[in-house]
């Protein structure tokens, strides 16, 4: 009998160390599924935060101005300048694609020869101020009956009254299209 108590003795403890390790277990899987359910519940509670940084984006940089924008800008500014100092009959004409030295010239009278190389002057140092564009070369100032102004894209042509009709430069560019030139500001009378 003794062998007996030996294997129910052995038989009853084994039991009892499988029953222990299955309650074990039983509790780990037990705490682990309240571990999740906890979890899913916080997580359906609270939305993840993102795990990428947020920066501030800075406004993109305006697109320079395009070399016939530039050239456009100085243009008015001649034209500006010109009406500044009482120059007659001021055109910008657009010869972009027409000829290979220039996008637009300039064409303008003065009444005198005085007149005439005072604006040639005048402009060269109101664009120079305005634009930060020099004048490249002027040609005919002692003379001051024509004078030819080079800003690079921009010709300027100022004519003493008298000889402005004779060359008609106008009349070589009569397809292309002319750009508005803005008009003195009126006198106030009062």
């Amino acid at each position: 009998m003794a062998t007996a108590r030996k294997k129910t003795g052995n038989g009853a403890s084994g039991t009892k160390k499988t029953a222990t390790k299955k309650a074990a277990t039983k509790t780990a899987a037990t705490k682990t599924a309240a571990t999740k359910k906890t979890t899913t519940k916080k997580a359906a509670s609270k939305p993840a935060a993102p795990k990428t940084r947020t920066t501030r984006t800075k406004a993109a940089p305006k697109a320079a101005p395009s070399a016939n924008e530039v050239a456009r800008g100085v243009a008015l500014a001649v034209a500006e300048a010109a009406l500044d100092k009482k120059a007659v009959n001021v055109e910008i004409i657009d010869v972009a694609g027409k000829v290979d030295y220039a996008d637009y010239v300039v064409v303008m009278s003065g009444t005198s020869d005085r007149q005439v190389n005072a604006l040639a002057r005048g402009i060269a140092e109101d664009v120079e101020q305005k634009t930060k564009n020099k004048c490249l070369g002027v040609e005919g100032l002692p003379g001051g009956a024509w004078v030819l102004m080079d800003f690079g894209d921009v010709v300027v042509h100022i004519f003493h009254h008298d000889v402005r009709g004779y060359y008609d430069l106008e009349s070589l560019w009569i397809d292309a299209a002319r750009v508005t030139v803005p008009g003195p500001a009126p006198a106030s009378r009062g």
